[in-house]
């Protein structure tokens, strides 16, 4: 069995409030970009986890400390534990999104675990009961086991569904520097915002673009004083032609920019990629989680 995790991104990220036990109440438009890491599954008589791919080298300290500490691990582990399963599983992971790069990528990951391994052990758990592990694993999991474009608020937990958008491009460029979500959060500097949702449907390209417009990410400010090169990505992109946005995505460091077509994004990602070869690139439609 193969499954994707896809690429989380967030179009926008408001800062609404903080609750008693620290954590940060967020309002975001999320979809989900067809690039990503690739999970398989296969039978084994215990729970075991290995690494390929250009981003597994990052991800290797983890396995120096206790396996809870990695997020696919801890997921399969909390749903074999609540269903009793009495068989294992061999899990490979490929990965190729950059490690703490605000796309999700742990968490798209262990959501792939949650529905890969309900299947192969043929546990017929619910989607509510699916939701309950992914929340008590991290804020970001239960968006990613959703895998649709989605409206998000709360630290995570409350998802509503946008409706269809428009087909859309998305370029997306990490500089290489891992940027940790709690040093952005306490960077993070200025008022609260207000929920952003739109007035009506986003049926084209152009309402979508002047909703967005409308909103922002409020963690951008503070990622860009940590990492200055967010700064150089966000004119790269933004200075490509057909480029409608150039944002940050969730904490950062990566940022995307939105095409309105496949040609475009693919010509914009190919010059990014061959003037600044460090960093990491790719080009992918919007897409829903299989």
């Amino acid at each position: 069995m193969r499954l994707d995790a896809w690429a989380k991104v967030n179009l926008t990220l408001h800062v609404t409030g903080r609750r008693a036990d620290g954590y940060h109440e967020l309002d975001s438009l999320i979809v989900f970009a067809g690039t990503g890491d690739t999970l398989e599954i296969g039978a084994a008589k215990d729970v075991t986890l290995t690494l390929s791919g250009p981003g597994a080298e990052a991800l290797a300290p983890e396995f120096d400390k206790p396996e809870a500490e990695n997020l696919v691990l801890r997921a399969a582990r909390a749903l074999k534990d609540r269903y009793a399963a009495r068989d294992g599983a061999a899990l490979h992971l490929v990965k190729r999104l950059p490690v703490a790069a605000g796309l999700g990528g742990g968490s798209a990951d262990a959501a792939a675990a949650l529905r890969g391994l309900n299947a192969h052990w043929k546990l017929a758990a619910s989607p509510e009961t699916l939701h309950e592990i992914a929340a008590a694993l991290g804020a970001d999991v239960p968006v990613c086991l959703y895998g649709k474009a989605c409206y998000v608020s709360g630290i995570g937990e409350r998802i509503a569904p946008t409706g269809a958008l428009p087909p859309v491009w998305l370029v997306l460029v990490n500089p290489g520097v891992p940027l940790a979500t709690p040093a952005v959060f306490r960077a993070r500097a200025g008022a609260f915002t207000s929920p952003h949702r739109p007035a009506g449907p986003l049926r084209d390209l152009d309402s979508l673009v002047a909703y967005l417009k409308a909103g922002r990410n409020d963690l951008e400010a503070a990622a860009r004083r940590l990492v200055p090169d967010i700064d150089r990505v966000l004119d790269a992109l933004g200075g490509m032609p057909g480029c409608r946005l150039a944002r940050m995505s969730g904490s950062g460091a990566t940022c995307f920019g939105l095409f309105g077509n496949e040609d475009v994004a693919r010509a914009a990602a190919a010059r990014i990629s061959a003037a600044r070869t460090a960093w990491w690139v790719s080009a992918a439609p919007v897409v829903e989680a299989s």
